[in-house]
């Protein structure tokens, strides 16, 4: 296996947990001051506050389940260029991909200006679907005979 494209996918990892805390560090003052009360209602969920707070405490949350749904494909996707042989072309594509999701997650968080925003999630998505596709091409065009056994 290669480290070298499994990097990426690691600091994306440890980027996701820094957003949990951001979306917890913003969102439990501002309920406090809102008087909003986590053990009143049970089962609450996170959608529920959206209206009941200032709609840029919200941001990062946003972000957060951002980074729990695309970033299930980037994973598999490199795991996948680990096994088969990564080029130095498939890890520069998850360092780009990674670096426009940080910038994307800093940019919601805080500026949160759509176009700018939609702008690196698709560059973001053609850089995945790169690395996507030449992880199937990989696949599908191996030499079994070329696998160690």
């Amino acid at each position: 296996m290669q480290a070298q494209i499994l990097a990426p996918a690691a600091v994306l990892v440890v980027w996701s947990l820094i957003m949990l805390f951001w979306m917890a560090g913003v969102r439990l003052p501002a309920l406090k001051k809102a008087g909003i009360d986590l053990g009143a209602r049970p089962g609450g969920r996170g959608q529920d506050l959206e209206g009941a707070v200032e709609p840029r405490i919200n941001w990062p949350a946003h972000n957060y389940s951002h980074l729990m749904e695309q970033p299930t494909v980037f994973y598999p996707t490199v795991v996948i260029l680990a096994i088969m042989g990564a080029g130095a072309i498939d890890v520069t594509l998850a360092w780009v991909y990674v670096a426009l999701r940080i910038v994307h997650s800093i940019w919601q968080a805080t500026v949160n200006k759509v176009p700018v925003r939609f702008l690196l999630f698709l560059v973001s998505s053609l850089a995945l679907l790169t690395l996507a596709i030449r992880a199937a091409m990989a696949t599908l065009f191996a030499d079994p005979s070329a696998l160690p056994i």
